[in-house]
């Protein structure tokens, strides 16, 4: 691309919201910046290392140095018209990019020049791709509407890099180069591939720490009771595949094994190291294995974000070294990782008990508590494929996880004790797309506090409860209360089939259990049959015939087996016949086998891949209530799987430009933000379809009249303010005025009988048809972004709570279950007689608002607050709506980035 910049205009202020930590195609981590004069030097050096034909490519000439004027040019842009990003590992820069706005008339298009150039070393891994995904969102924000690049016919890299983007290219040959053309808005295509990126490069940088094929130990002690020597002695004791290194100036061997003063005195490459020396000491350790090529860090050590301030301090220091150097990091103070894989068998963890091997993978965050999850899957005969204990999860999350899961093939179902979610957007988009394949069973503890424990603080949060709820219940994670009925679910999605419907069977040799079996079963929504009582005599043949007739019923989708002990048989010839039959069943069996907890020796299937239960081994539970509980779980899991998510709102029916302009007029005039006049909020809400029903404001008794005739009477008189709207007895409203004299009627017994009648914001309407009042809003939440909550209009409503909420992006399937939902549901739908309303008009009303919060932060409120839903439609009466700037602009939805710590741009 062979235009030069010109001269530079005076520079902005510098976007540091620009600063991304960001991950390559390889995992390995870097840090995106703008361009600074302070980097004239690094700049020259850079271009030193970049080949003459990588030269020839960018600048369609031979250019074998920068002179000054091209330094000064080049690091000297204003963030505005002229932006650069620079993206460095080890504080060096690796590759530039930058776009350059081309001259234009006002009123026409803004356009600019983007172009790249990255060191040959580091050509291949994605890095021009993350440069456009971040030039474009700098452009969306200072107005640039396209962007346009120059190749030359050869540089078929970079034409591939723009035919890949996602966006709408067109291009052609012009004097012997290729141009391309395409318009940088965010489309679903666009977003669809970052997603696809950040995907890949999520997982490939996990994948980094559980094949590690060496491990170093930082910190390591010849004292036994000692961390460094628990992990060492866990990774040896372990059985570890690959080679394990110590690392200890102090000493001259560890545990049998030389000790090194320092990880890059290891005469071998290093994958992983595990540190657990002093706090104060682990930065020197960051540069230590910076310089030796060390892939991840697994920092064990304590006295960070969980200490207070200073502590903190310390943390966000540390994961910004790493990362700048290229390296993620387990922790600091977690408890460390584990691969039970035969070809890995990683245990670089302090804990001592390697877990068997099993299909679940673990991820939580308190070290005292991993401990115990791995003490409990011992027990109950679960077994894990990998485990994260991640400590303050400054660097590596819970989302970082599930990117790795996704794709792993051993792990078949996902464990995580969640204490707090940093980035809930982030979970909600990859949980969902995960728990289409595969079960994601969640504890959220701190339900209220979201994450007091200052090691893993993240922002505050304005949404309910009940929108968390139903933001795990959007992306088909099965929520549960208590780490028990965490393995509960677990042990039946692991080794059982889903359950096609909700319809049980209840077989067993005790009437009393049975009867506690159907009536669990019935408390939570499950359809039983009659149970099968088989008396106390009953034999291990009796059994077999029965659960067979069960499974065997076209009427039965899962089958609960209660079996106590009794005087004429065995438990071994039950268990044998619960063991063949679960294997060959393709409906799900759970049982109440003993008293027993788990996945008992009788009731395992052989694994052939080695782990501790094979698939149809069935799981036991002590009580016949806890059985029905989980199952009912993998119930309402199963049915969100085989729901179709409905269709969004259609694009040709969005005119988010005219939405725009309001929003951005609104926030032009006031930079703070204010609320949205009527004019403006009918503007808004009809650029999504919404019609606002027209109202007039009047404020005497004269204007109310005029009001009345220009509509054509047949109107009412309302009082708008807030302590009069929700008023049980409706004195702030008068319907059905006809005439001049009922309008001043109805004008002068109002202002008698309302307090403060000149506060009251008196205006008159068309009488709408009659309709059950709902209201629709939405809010932009710190933590969560739009949030969208539906309700029936009135004082009980918010007294008792009684409101749905989803997460946007929504679809219709998530509209109509917000509808019916509520516990005021039945009042559409033809209560005690009454008609039903026209409810897809109300989930039309729902996609709509939830997709115009989709597109606008900036909309930090906005409330359909009455809604007359009848059978002939639903009208929008009254709104109100507010716009406030916003910082980042949900930038993590359109660029990848990782996340940043409590006091960054973006938690997470």
């Amino acid at each position: 691309m062979s235009t030069l910049p010109a001269e530079s205009a005076p520079a902005a202020a510098y976007p540091r919201h620009w600063e991304a930590d960001v991950l390559l195609r390889d995992g390995q981590a870097a840090h995106l910046r703008p361009i600074s004069g302070e980097d004239r030097e690094l700049l020259v050096e850079f271009y030193e290392q970049v080949s003459a034909e990588s030269k020839y490519l960018r600048f369609f000439a031979p250019m074998p140095r920068l002179s000054e004027r091209d330094v000064e040019r080049f690091t000297h842009v204003d963030h505005h018209e002229r932006v650069a990003f620079v993206l460095t590992v080890a504080q060096k820069i690796i590759a530039v990019g930058r776009f350059d706005t081309l001259p234009h008339e006002e009123g026409e298009p803004v356009v600019a020049e983007v172009a790249f150039l990255v060191q040959d070393a580091h050509q291949g891994r994605g890095i021009a791709q993350l440069l456009l995904e971040h030039l474009a969102q700098a452009g969306r924000e200072r107005g640039v509407d396209r962007f346009e690049a120059e190749v030359l016919p050869e540089n078929h890299r970079m034409s591939q890099i723009f035919r890949e983007a996602g966006y709408h290219v067109v291009g052609g040959f012009e004097d012997g180069v290729m141009r391309f053309r395409f318009p940088i808005d965010a489309t679903e295509t666009s977003v669809s591939v970052m997603q696809a990126r950040e995907h890949r490069a999520e997982a490939a940088s996990i994948e980094r720490f559980f094949a590690a094929r060496s491990v170093a130990v930082i910190g390591a002690s010849r004292r036994q009771d000692t961390i460094g020597q628990t992990l060492v002695r866990n990774l040896v004791l372990g059985d570890y595949q690959g080679r394990v290194y110590v690392v200890n100036p102090a000493a001259e061997s560890v545990a049998g094994m030389p000790a090194y003063a320092s990880v890059g005195d290891i005469p071998d490459s290093v994958d992983i190291a595990v540190v657990a020396v002093p706090s104060d000491s682990v930065a020197d350790v960051v540069l230590d294995c910076a310089a030796k090529g060390v892939h991840g860090l697994v920092v064990v050590s304590s006295g960070f974000a969980e200490t207070g301030d200073e502590g903190r301090a310390r943390q966000r220091r540390l994961v910004g070294l790493a990362r700048s150097y290229g390296l993620r990091l387990v922790g600091p103070n977690a408890l460390g990782i584990i691969n039970t894989a035969v070809e890995h068998s990683l245990n670089a963890s302090l804990a001592t008990v390697m877990p068997p091997r099993g299909r679940a993978g673990f991820f939580c965050q308190s070290g005292a508590l991993g401990v115990a999850i791995l003490e409990k899957v011992g027990r109950r005969g679960l077994g894990l494929s990998t485990f994260v204990s991640a400590g303050n999860r400054a660097d590596v999350s819970g989302n970082d996880l599930l990117q790795y899961w996704e794709e792993d093939d051993d792990t078949e179902v996902v464990l995580l004790y969640l204490e707090s979610i940093g980035n809930p957007r982030k979970f909600s988009r990859i949980a969902r797309r995960v728990s289409r394949r595969k079960p994601v069973i969640a504890v959220k503890s701190g339900r209220t506090t979201q994450g007091v424990p200052m090691g893993h603080a993240v922002r505050s949060s304005v949404a309910p409860q009940a929108a968390v709820d139903a933001m795990f219940r959007q992306a088909g994670v099965i929520q549960v209360d208590t780490l028990d009925e965490l393995f509960d679910v677990a042990q039946l999605v692991a080794h059982q089939p889903l359950p096609r419907g909700r319809r049980v069977a209840v077989v067993g040799n005790s009437d009393a259990l049975g009867l506690l079996a159907a009536d669990a079963a019935a408390a939570v929504g499950l359809q039983v049959r009659e149970p099968v009582s088989l008396g106390s005599e009953a034999t291990a043949e009796d059994f077999e015939e029965a659960l067979d007739a069960a499974i065997d019923d076209p009427e039965v989708d899962s089958v609960v087996a209660v079996f106590i002990p009794p005087l004429n048989t065995t438990g071994t010839e039950v268990a044998h016949v619960l063991a063949a039959v679960g294997e060959q069943s393709d409906k799900p069996l759970v049982s109440s086998f003993l008293g027993s907890e788990g996945i008992p020796e009788l009731l395992r299937v052989p694994d052939v891949a080695g782990s501790t239960a094979g698939r149809g081994s069935v799981p036991s539970y002590p009580a016949v209530e806890a059985a029905v509980r989980a199952l009912a779980r993998v119930v309402d899991y199963a049915e969100w799987r085989r729901k179709p998510e409905g269709d969004l709102v259609p694009a040709e029916e969005v005119d988010l430009a005219r939405a725009r302009t309001v929003v951005n007029g609104a926030l032009m005039d006031s930079p703070e933000g204010r609320e949205l006049a009527f004019v403006e909020l009918r503007e808004l809400l009809g650029a999504y379809g919404i019609e606002l029903w027209e109202r007039l404001e009047v404020e005497s008794e004269e204007a109310a009249v005029a009001a009345g005739e220009k509509l054509g009477w047949d109107v009412v008189l309302k009082a708008t303010a807030e302590h009069l709207r929700q008023r049980p007895d409706l004195a702030h409203v008068w319907r059905n005025i006809d005439t001049e004299a009922e309008m001043r009627d109805a004008w002068r017994t109002m202002h008698e009988i309302i307090d403060h009648p000149a506060a009251a914001g008196f205006i008159v309407q068309r009488v709408a048809a009659p309709g059950v009042p709902v209201t629709v809003g939405g809010v932009e939440d710190p933590l969560f972004g739009p949030v969208v909550s539906f309700g029936v209009s009135g004082a009980a409503t918010e007294l008792l709570g009684d409101r749905s909420y989803r997460i946007p992006p929504m679809h219709g399937g998530e509209a109509a279950e917000m509808v019916r939902e509520i516990k005021a549901a039945p009042l559409l739908f033809g209560y005690r007689g009454s008609e039903e309303v026209d409810v897809a008009s109300v989930e039309d009303l729902l996609l709509r608002l939830a997709q115009l919060k989709n597109d606008l932060p900036q909309v930090s409120s906005l409330e359909l607050n009455l809604v007359l839903v009848g059978v002939d439609g639903a009208t929008v009466l009254n709104a109100v709506g507010r716009v406030a700037p916003v910082a980042d602009a949900r930038s993590d939805w359109f660029t990848r980035r990782l996340s940043t710590l409590p006091g960054d741009t973006l938690p997470g």
